[in-house]
């Protein structure tokens, strides 16, 4: 679990197989190496990945086939050339941002970054090969004021329209300047993780209830004849 604050900024690069080794670069590379144990889990641009080998910059890590069927590991050309970390929130922790599983749920691309006197306005939509993984993985979840971590950032939707096919997010200087998103072109892929609190939301509200001759689903109408509204 993690909360979306980037801690570092670091590099990838590939090595025989699945294997990936990342290097953390400048001063805040500590943060990330300092606790690094074999087993933990470490956000790559938002992917939640294993640390299998410790190296004096870094660490070797596996991603597998869906993790590069669905991320922008499978497609680096069209990244970032920096990805953000952040290792895993401990118990106890400061939760800043929002909870970040590290499941990603689809590649989505830039399509704009505008510079306003407070913030980064940027609009994110499908990449064109993306669309119906878009629709079928996030598109639902994405509502205004919602969360959603793009490459591991914690930010706050601050418009979409009502099919959820391209949101904005206002980015604050101190987010921008200290992650990958301030080295985003137009084009570039990004991961996209929607709220976790929205999948569970889904989840319940089409439940079944059984036990009797008709199943009744659990809907906004079912909770407000039994008094839940």
């Amino acid at each position: 679990m993690f909360t979306g604050l980037i801690q570092a900024l670091g590099k990838i690069r590939p090595l025989e197989g699945d294997r990936l080794e990342v290097s953390c670069t400048g001063d805040a590379s500590k943060l990330i190496l300092q606790d690094l144990a074999i087993g933990d889990s470490v956000a790559v641009d938002g992917i939640c990945l294993t640390v299998e080998t410790i190296l004096a910059s870094g660490f070797v890590a596996t991603a597998s086939d869906e993790t590069l069927y669905r991320t922008t590991l499978g497609q680096p050309e069209q990244a970032a050339p920096r990805v953000n970390l952040e290792t895993s929130v401990r118990v106890g922790s400061k939760l800043g941002g929002h909870f970040v599983t590290g499941h990603i749920d689809s590649i989505g691309c830039l399509r704009e970054a505008v510079r306003t006197p407070n913030s980064w306005e940027m609009y994110f939509t499908a990449a064109s090969s993306e669309a119906q993984l878009w629709e079928r993985h996030i598109a639902r979840y994405l509502v205004p004021k919602g969360s959603i971590a793009v490459n591991g950032v914690s930010l706050t939707i601050a418009d979409c329209d009502p099919q959820g096919s391209w949101f904005k997010a206002a980015v604050i200087p101190h987010s921008y300047a200290q992650t990958n998103l301030s080295q985003l072109q137009p084009g570039n892929w990004v991961n996209l993780e929607s709220d976790i609190l929205g999948k569970y939301v889904e989840k319940l509200l089409g439940y079944q209830v059984l036990g009797s001759e008709h199943r009744e689903a659990i809907s906004p109408a079912f909770l407000a004849e039994n008094g839940y509204l």
